[in-house]
């Protein structure tokens, strides 16, 4: 029996391997997320690097400057549900296929503008196009991972926002000094555009997949892995989203994954500024020293999805698993407000890198969607609380901006973010309560 191919489920192509041991394809899933959304990042924040150059060229002051890093916000956050119910349309295939190139060409064309509004509405457009992709995430680790593995996946990936920032930050700022800020724009688009090539090559759903056998298939369900369920087209109507506000775990995670997104969107957007302004490096300097943070982000995602999975598989509960890990992250993201109180670069950096840490670790916000959302909402939960969370990617950016232009000082910037990490802390720890999985005919 050991030597007889083992079959799938009704409707699969017959798996390749030919031995009783579970195939690894979900590996090949998440290393296409953590690609993903590296090039997805890189291409959100690749204006943070340009921007003062761009503001210096265009004859932008930092109240305007702050308008362009929150165009991307505006339709990205609004165009969360829209983007969602997309994704559980069409699947995840075509929905982050469909992204991908999109978001990579309204990149591309951004190095050609030449004035404020045609870079906001380039911006407005990134943000349009990018909607889908994390709901995409969420669903995809929902189908191929069990809930024992899924911290830790969503961790990988999410891990992408960050080593893309930390290894290619100062690439990115020696090809402004070489090449001018267009350039980039010119590079990083044509990136993704070569990688949602590869995406439509190597993706497919579990139970379409050749490169899975029926016995990985059996741990990812019994798992509670959502695999025969991925590639499903749903149809959905108002009553659904209306589910997604009735209950206390998702208005918890809406508010705390708002203040997680705060910390992230200082780092994306104004940074670089923060450095060069605030603590007169020059920007070949700033380049190298922002990457140190972001390298910090990097480790503390992956710790956190380690640490909330080695509870799970301890016998700690869920909502312990995954909140603790979140909780921990916040609560070192608000010590960012120690920046005002030193002139040293080193202590800064310092500072900033354990806050970014701690913002890595709370990262893992996205497990909350696979293990409370109804099965048949996942895409469109994930919709609605990626929504919560790109509010402060519009909120973040114009406050930031309008306090430097009134005040000529990040003091002030810098304990806004640092009190909403702290409201973050509250959400997670006095709102979210027990974690479980909610379901459609729920009535509590």
């Amino acid at each position: 029996m050991a030597n007889q191919p083992l079959q799938k489920t009704v409707g699969q192509p017959v798996s390749k391997p030919l031995n009783n041991k579970p195939s690894r394809a979900r590996y090949l899933i998440l290393f296409l997320l953590f690609i993903g959304t590296a090039i997805n990042y890189l291409d959100r924040t690749n204006i943070s690097v340009a921007a003062p150059f761009i503001k210096a060229d265009l004859h932008l002051n930092p109240a305007m400057l702050g308008l362009i890093f929150s165009a991307f916000g505006w339709s990205y956050a609004f165009m969360q549900i829209p983007g969602g119910w997309f994704l559980d349309r069409f699947g995840p295939r075509l929905a982050y296929g469909a992204s991908l190139i999109l978001w990579s060409l309204f990149t591309l064309f951004q190095g050609f503008a030449k004035n404020f509004g045609l870079l906001f509405g380039l911006r407005v457009g990134l943000g349009l196009s990018e909607a889908p992709a994390f709901p995409t995430n969420s669903r995809v680790v929902a189908a191929w991972f069990p809930q024992q593995e899924r911290a830790f996946a969503t961790g990988v990936y999410t891990a992408g926002e960050y080593i893309g920032l930390a290894f290619l930050t100062p690439f990115l700022f020696w090809i402004l000094d070489q090449f001018g800020w267009s350039t980039i724009f010119f590079v990083t688009g044509l990136i993704g555009l070569v990688w949602s090539i590869m995406w439509f090559k190597l993706y497919r759903d579990p139970k379409e997949s050749k490169r899975v056998n029926q016995l990985e298939m059996d741990y990812i369900r019994e798992g509670g892995g959502l695999a025969e369920k991925a590639g499903e087209k749903i149809k959905l109507n108002w009553s659904h989203l209306g589910h997604l506000f009735k209950f206390r775990q998702f208005w918890g995670i809406y508010i705390g994954q708002f203040a997680i997104a705060s910390t992230l969107y200082f780092f994306l957007t104004w940074f670089p500024s923060y450095l060069v302004t605030a603590k007169h490096m020059t920007m070949l300097k700033a380049g190298f020293v922002a990457s140190v943070p972001y390298i910090a982000a990097f480790i503390g995602v992956l710790f956190g999805g380690f640490w909330s999975d080695r509870m799970v598989k301890s016998g700690r509960s869920t909502g312990a698993a995954r909140k603790i890990p979140i909780i921990t992250g916040l609560s070192l993201a608000c010590l960012i407000i120690l920046a005002n109180y030193t002139s040293s670069t080193s202590l800064v950096i310092l500072i900033m890198s354990v806050a970014f840490f701690g913002q890595g670790m709370s990262a893992i916000g996205w497990t909350l969607v696979s293990d409370i959302a109804p099965r048949e909402l996942v895409g469109l939960a994930g919709g609605v609380f990626n929504f919560a969370a790109n509010l402060s990617g519009i909120i973040t950016p114009i406050i930031i901006g309008l306090i430097v232009n009134s005040t000529n000082s990040f003091n002030g910037a810098i304990w806004f973010v640092g009190a909403v990490a702290l409201l973050g802390v509250v959400a997670y720890t006095f709102i979210v309560g027990e974690v479980r999985r909610i379901e459609l005919n729920s009535n509590q």
